[in-house]
């Protein structure tokens, strides 16, 4: 049984990435990824629970690699390199990230900005932003902590998910926008 569950989200992994590749998130269905998956759609609600629970999903595999190598990569990506130069080295990873899965991000943060707030706490973020945020807010914050290196980490982060920035991306101008995030980070370290 565990086989099989594991397969079919493979399968259903998978048949995203492929459809993805063709239309736009917003034209991805549910329906549609179950036929592509050779799997009912009930499967693929059970699951993922919902289509944002489906694309959530898929991002995280693609983010994986970049959290683990925040984890265990040599310098300056991951420890062992100063603050300021592994900085510098994840907005270059975030960018190249983002950059080849540009329509997903954007659905998950159109997703995410249209969830329901709740009214005593901040707006609840899905774990990759968490984790991202938390890593570059811990390294302003060793390079600089008197900065409000939480808020810069909104700011810096928060431009991938623009539909101007995104626009950038599909031209294919990562390394414009790469050099434009360094330019801030090292704006703010350096103020």
């Amino acid at each position: 049984m565990r086989q099989d569950a594991a397969r079919n989200r493979r399968a259903i992994l998978l048949a995203t990435e492929q459809l993805l590749s063709r239309h736009r998130p917003d034209e991805v269905t549910i329906e549609q990824v179950a036929v592509a998956a050779g799997v009912g759609k009930g499967t693929v609600f059970h699951r993922f629970g919902s289509r944002m629970g489906l694309m959530l999903a898929l991002m995280q595999e693609r983010a994986l690699g970049l959290e683990e190598a925040v984890r265990t990569a040599e310098p300056p990506l991951g420890p062992g390199a100063p603050s300021r130069e592994r900085l510098l080295a994840f907005l270059t990873a975030v960018v190249e990230v983002v950059g080849r899965n540009k329509g997903l991000i954007a659905a998950l943060g159109h997703e995410v900005a249209s969830m329901p707030k709740p009214h005593d706490g901040p707006a609840r973020e899905h774990p990759i932003y968490e984790m991202w945020h938390g890593h570059v807010c811990a390294l302003l914050a060793e390079e600089r902590p008197d900065l409000d290196a939480d808020l810069i980490a909104d700011v810096l982060l928060a431009s991938l998910h623009s539909e101007p920035v995104l626009h950038l991306l599909e031209r294919g101008e990562t390394d414009r926008l790469t050099a434009a995030l360094h330019v801030l980070a090292l704006g703010a370290l350096n103020s």
